[in-house]
């Protein structure tokens, strides 16, 4: 298994540096299913970031491009089915993808709810959004 960062997908993905596309084309061509590649939630999370303020990828371009990576049998992502569901409901806009990949990761391992600061997360079901007013 060969882990793979994030650099080198946005370089696959975008080809805004011609010779590290290259590069980047050539060695995830070398993968197959005896020899993965790996993609942690990190470099998955950092992905998504990266194509949308950096490179200016709409939510539905940033989706299509996860979901073509989730469906190539020489990767191995971690928590794949996480990954899915955060782009399931990242498409539809409530909140940022971290967002939902931290309320996937709470889910499964049985929390009851994530207590977060972030008011723009308050609309999504497990989450509690504490008052930080003053008093």
């Amino acid at each position: 298994m060969i882990a793979v960062d994030t650099n080198v997908l946005v370089r696959y993905l975008v080809a805004d540096h011609p010779t590290q596309a290259r590069i980047a084309r050539e060695r995830l061509a070398e993968l197959s299913t005896d020899r993965p590649g790996f993609i942690c939630r990190e470099v998955m999370i950092e992905l998504v970031w990266v194509l949308r303020r950096a490179y200016g990828f709409s939510r539905e371009q940033v989706c299509r491009e996860v979901e073509e990576l989730l469906a190539t049998e020489e990767l191995e992502i971690e928590a794949a089915h996480d990954t899915a569901r955060a782009i399931h409901r990242y498409r539809r806009g409530d909140a940022d993808f971290a967002d939902f990949m931290i309320l996937g990761a709470a889910q499964r391992t049985g929390a009851s709810t994530v207590w977060t600061f972030d008011r723009s997360m308050r609309r999504l079901d497990g989450v509690s959004v504490l008052d930080a007013t003053d008093s």
